[in-house]
């Protein structure tokens, strides 16, 4: 008898929805709005709903259902519990507890980028692997960390937020979460625009980056790779960086693979060839083996790793 789960991955916007056959494949995906006023208490109810609603057009009954995996955009704990939200107007709320008393189901909750990542390990970029560091490199950065097959997720949840990694002790521009000097601030889409803006300022040479308005961090990969010296030193300059900060995580849970996702790694190789490079130059030896790879599973990663998390 096949065996399905449903994987939510709760975003600031929409909530998408997986069904999935427990052996991986994903037989239908579809959105819902995140309903976020007052607190946002109409969002798991809504979720609730709308697998319901899909179990009857599918003709699926309770018994078939493995269970439900949720990523949401915080910090969560082992138990299931969200240690306050600010996207989806959350506080601290047992999620695991709420969505299993409304469906009846099996429920396994944890953050976003870190259920991405047991995504990515799971059917994408780091199939077969099961140490793994995942970096999703987009508005801000996130980060998701796999050891033996299973997320570290802290005593708080907070275990993989790679993006407040201290980088620079000097900068005087405050990072989203209050302190400065974050990697969040310099390997995002946004801190590469904010450190583009910057060396426009500093230097007189020629460079197409000066016509682009607005400036994206798209604009920037496009116009290194077309041989923009000045785009190509940002890209430099970022990615030295985000190669020091994996260097000092290696040195931690010293992972096979590296996986980069986001909308930022759509870049590609130039990416992941100059990382690489610095990584090698500043780790410890018995770390320079990682691979780097580009996630596969794009904006339907959360959805497989929460279907991963019920297979635990």
């Amino acid at each position: 008898m096949k065996k399905y789960g449903f994987g939510v991955d709760i975003g600031g916007t929409t909530c998408k929805i997986g069904l999935f056959e427990m052996t991986g494949v994903l037989m239908e995906k579809w959105e819902i709005p995140t309903r976020k006023e007052n607190d946002g208490e109409n969002i798991l109810p809504d979720v609730a709903a709308s697998i319901a609603t899909k179990m009857v057009e599918r003709e699926i009954s309770k018994t078939d259902i493995q269970g439900i995996g949720i990523g949401v955009p915080g910090p969560v704990t082992s138990e299931g519990v969200v240690m306050r939200c600010v996207n989806l107007g959350w506080d601290v709320i047992n999620v695991a507890k709420d969505m299993t008393e409304r469906t009846g189901f099996y429920v396994k909750v944890g953050n976003d980028a870190n259920v991405a990542a047991l995504g990515e390990m799971w059917q994408g970029g780091a199939k077969g692997q099961k140490d793994v560091v995942m970096v999703t490199l987009g508005t801000g950065v996130g980060g998701g960390v796999i050891v033996d097959g299973k997320i570290v997720t802290g005593s708080k949840g907070a275990g993989g937020e790679i993006g407040h990694v201290t980088i620079r002790e000097e900068e005087t521009e405050s990072c989203n979460c209050g302190r400065k000097g974050c990697l969040e601030q310099y390997a995002s889409a946004t801190g590469i625009v904010r450190m583009a803006k910057q060396k426009l300022e500093q230097t007189t040479k020629k460079t197409s980056l000066r016509d682009m308005n607005p400036l994206t961090a798209k604009d920037i990969f496009d116009a290194a790779k077309a041989g923009d010296a000045v785009a190509d030193s940002i890209v430099e300059n970022m990615t030295e960086i985000l190669g020091a900060a994996l260097a000092n995580i290696a040195c931690v849970v010293n992972p096979e693979v590296f996986v980069i996702g986001g909308g930022v790694s759509k870049a590609g190789s130039i990416i992941t060839d100059r990382v690489k490079k610095y990584f090698n130059e500043k780790t410890f030896h018995a770390c320079r083996d990682a691979h780097f790879e580009l996630a596969t599973l794009g904006n339907d990663a959360g959805m497989y790793g929460c279907v991963q998390m019920i297979l635990e």
